[in-house]
């Protein structure tokens, strides 16, 4: 049986998996270049660890923030959502260091 594409129901459907698809390879997309993100980060904590650096710079943090801000906005992203984000990312690269730091 062949699937008519006028059929509103199989039309929705085939643009859904289409869609689908489109956030399958974004998630992966993420996952890799957050893999390689926290691979420098790594190195960034060691190199503090090394040198007796705090494991926090707030200014630089800050403005990653405002940067990633403006980055959402002209992605058409909320950019209290990619401040959120971002604030759980350097949580996380904050935490890191401070192991290396131990």
């Amino acid at each position: 049986m062949t699937t008519d594409i006028q059929d509103p129901v199989a039309r929705a459907a085939q643009l859904l998996k289409g869609h689908r698809e489109s956030i399958d390879r974004l998630d992966a997309i993420l996952v890799y270049t957050l893999g390689e993100r926290f691979k420098h980060t790594q190195a960034v904590g060691r190199l503090k660890a090394e040198h007796d650096l705090p494991p926090s710079d707030p200014t630089r943090e800050a403005a990653q923030i405002a940067r990633l801000e403006d980055l959402a906005q002209q992605a058409d992203l909320d950019p209290e959502f990619a401040k959120a984000f971002l604030n759980f990312i350097i949580g996380e690269v904050i935490r890191h260091h401070k192991k290396h730091q131990e």
